[in-house]
C-alpha cells in the first residue's frame, strides 16, 4: 500500500462528512509582501499599518483575499486534487481580522454531491471554514467541484446539492468604524455617496501573468494542485499546458479594481463567483466593475456589492459580459460577486 496521498475521488465524498485539512500556515508580514508583490495590490488599509490603525485595526491586516487562498490551498488535496474543474462560489463570509503571526488551519463539510450523466465525473459542493490559533473562525464559504470517478461502473449516490442564498445579507456584514478615513492617502475622494447602484467602472489597466508569477502565487497558498505545477502531465491535457490558478486571477482582478475602487478596500463576503474561463502564463489580464446593491452598515461604514468581470487580452471599455445566446464572452475569465467596505 503506498503511503502518498492519492486524494480524493467522487465516490469517496459523503453529505455530512467532516475533513480537518493539513498543515496549518502562520501567516507572516513576509507573506503579506509577497502577496503584494504577485498581485500588485495597493490598496491603503493593506499597505500602512498606520493608515490601518487610524481605521480600527490593531496592527498591518492581512488581505482577505491572501486569507481566502491560504485557506483554499489546505483543501486541495482533499476536495480536488482529482477535480476536472473548480465551478464556483457561494455564501463566504470574512469574519475576523487575520494579522501577522496568526495560525491558519482549515476544516470542510460535505453538503452535497451530484453524479455528472456522463458517469465519469460528480460535483462536490463543501463548505470550509477558517480557524485562527484561537479556534475562532475567521472565514466560510461554500464551493463545488466537478471531481473525477475512480471507477465509472460505481453506482451513482442521491442527489444532495444544498440550498444556497444568492447572495449574503448586508445585515450579515461585519466592518469596522472608518472613523479616520484620509481620502488624500487612501488615492480617491470617492466614497458610498459616489457610487450610484448599475454603475460600471472600466479600471483600464491591465497585467500580464508570467509563468513563474503564477507558480510563485500558487505555492505561496501550498495549492497542490497538478493542472497549475506539472507541466509534463499536462501535455496530456485538454488544453496541452497549465492552467493558472483561478485564485491568481480573482486577486489580480481585484488588485487592477483599485482604479476607480480604491476606498472599496475591505472585501466583507463573496456572493457568487464562476471562473468562465481558462488563463494561461503569457494573458493579460484587463478588470470592470458593476455596482449591483449598496448599504449603509453604520454612521461611518457603508458596503458596495460589486460584480468583477475579468477578461484576458481583451479591454474592458467595449467588453460585453455576455452575448445574445446567453452564453460568455469567450475572453471571460471570471464573474464574481461580493460585498466590499467603503467610507460614508
Amino acid at each position: 500500500m503506498t503511503k502518498s496521498n492519492p486524494g480524493n475521488y467522487f465516490e469517496d465524498f459523503n453529505p455530512g462528512m467532516e475533513i480537518i485539512h493539513a498543515t496549518p500556515l502562520t501567516v507572516s508580514a513576509g507573506d503579506i509582501s509577497l502577496y503584494r508583490a504577485l498581485t500588485g495590490s495597493r490598496h491603503a488599509l493593506y499597505s500602512a499599518e498606520t493608515f490601518a490603525a487610524a481605521n480600527g485595526f490593531s496592527a498591518l491586516p492581512v488581505d482577505p483575499l491572501l486569507a481566502f487562498h491560504v485557506v483554499f490551498g489546505k483543501t486541495v488535496p482533499d476536495i480536488s486534487l482529482n477535480a476536472v474543474a473548480n465551478l464556483g462560489y457561494a455564501d463566504g463570509k470574512f469574519l475576523k481580522a487575520v494579522y501577522p503571526g496568526d495560525t491558519l488551519k482549515a476544516v470542510s463539510e460535505v453538503l452535497g454531491v451530484k453524479e455528472n450523466s456522463n458517469g465519469k465525473t460528480g460535483v462536490v459542493w463543501v463548505r470550509t471554514r477558517g480557524e485562527n490559533q484561537r479556534g475562532e473562525t475567521v472565514l466560510s464559504y461554500v464551493r463545488w467541484v466537478m471531481v473525477h470517478k475512480k471507477d465509472a461502473a460505481s453506482p451513482a449516490p442521491d442527489v444532495s446539492a444544498p440550498d444556497l442564498p444568492d447572495a449574503v445579507a448586508s445585515s450579515d456584514l461585519i466592518a469596522p468604524d472608518y472613523t479616520n478615513w484620509d481620502d488624500a492617502l487612501a488615492g480617491s475622494e470617492w466614497r458610498y455617496g459616489d457610487y450610484e447602484i448599475g454603475e460600471k467602472i472600466d479600471h483600464v489597466d491591465g497585467m500580464t501573468v508570467e509563468e513563474a508569477e503564477h507558480q510563485t502565487a500558487t505555492r505561496l497558498y501550498q495549492n497542490t494542485a497538478k493542472v497549475h505545477f506539472d507541466a509534463h502531465a499536462q501535455k496530456e491535457s485538454r488544453f496541452g499546458k497549465r492552467l493558472i490558478y483561478g485564485g491568481v486571477v480573482i486577486s489580480i482582478a481585484r488588485a487592477l479594481s483599485f482604479n476607480g475602487l480604491e476606498s472599496a478596500a475591505q472585501m466583507l463576503a463573496i456572493n457568487a463567483g464562476t471562473h468562465t474561463g481558462p488563463l494561461f502564463a503569457g494573458d493579460t489580464i484587463y478588470a470592470w466593475s458593476e455596482v449591483l446593491d449598496k448599504a449603509e452598515l453604520s454612521s461611518k461604514t457603508g458596503a458596495l456589492r460589486l460584480r468583477l468581470v475579468a477578461a484576458k487580452d481583451h479591454p474592458c471599455s467595449d467588453f460585453p459580459l455576455r452575448g445574445k445566446d446567453g452564453k460568455y464572452h469567450p475572453d471571460v475569465l471570471l464573474d464574481f460577486d461580493y460585498w466590499a467596505a467603503i467610507p460614508i
